[in-house]
């Protein structure tokens, strides 16, 4: 299928499950896994910077490796869009999700002596996501973070106010939606977490297996 018309993985309900997996996986990460967050690097450059000022050195390993995972993982999803944008039998987008998938799957089964390898491996996980998936309905969103979707919400919601352009309002919706979406994702994978402790992070996996499976649907035949 040609990039440019319209693809499943531009749809708001493939969104609305990444989301709850991006907010699943920091909740995750961070309640199971040594208080490091999986998705979005600053908070992890914070504290790596100031550990490595402090003089804490092996602290400081611990939030520098998902940083250098992530750096990773947005090579790696280049690579995979290169070789594979004209494969017809499966989009690369699908494999990206079914790499994350089998990744989130092998880091249930890692005990806590592990915790690092695990952090890095979500964080790569994270890094694809949010590489590959970077529009909905044509809109650019991001599913593993939040700033920049609440940032585009507020404009276009000044945008309707000021113009009353209907399609600014659901925009707006829409990424007032996936925060939202992402929010319940991060309650629920601390529930589930305390609950399931390391193999909760299935949860974030089966998640991403739905949506590679919604992305085989035609997208003419999806409304949303």
């Amino acid at each position: 299928m040609a990039e440019s018309k319209r693809q499943m993985s531009d749809s708001l309900r493939v969104a609305m499950l990444l989301a709850l997996a991006g907010g699943f996986l920091d909740a995750y990460t961070y309640v199971t896994r040594g208080g490091v967050f999986a998705n979005a690097q600053t908070g992890n450059i914070v504290l790596f910077g100031i550990n490595l000022f402090e003089g804490n050195f092996i602290a400081a390993k611990d939030y520098l490796v998902p940083i250098f995972a992530f750096f990773i993982g947005i090579i790696i999803a280049e690579m995979i869009k290169s070789r594979f944008r004209s494969n017809r039998a499966l989009h690369w987008r699908q494999i990206v999700v079914l790499i994350e998938f089998a990744v989130l799957a092998a880091a249930a089964f890692m005990p806590q002596a592990y915790n690092t390898s695990v952090n890095a491996l979500i964080s790569f996980v994270c890094s694809l996501q949010v590489e590959s998936f970077r529009k909905v309905k044509g809109s650019p969103f991001a599913t593993t973070m939040c700033t920049g979707n609440l940032r585009s919400a507020t404009e276009h919601l000044y945008n309707y106010h000021k113009s009353h352009d209907r399609e600014a309002l659901k925009n707006s919706g829409r990424y007032f939606l996936v925060i939202a979406l992402f929010t319940a994702g991060a309650g629920i994978g601390a529930v589930v977490s305390k609950l399931f402790h390391f193999q909760a992070v299935l949860f974030a996996a089966a998640l991403l297996l739905t949506a590679a499976i919604i992305m085989t649907k035609d997208p003419e035949s999806a409304n949303i």
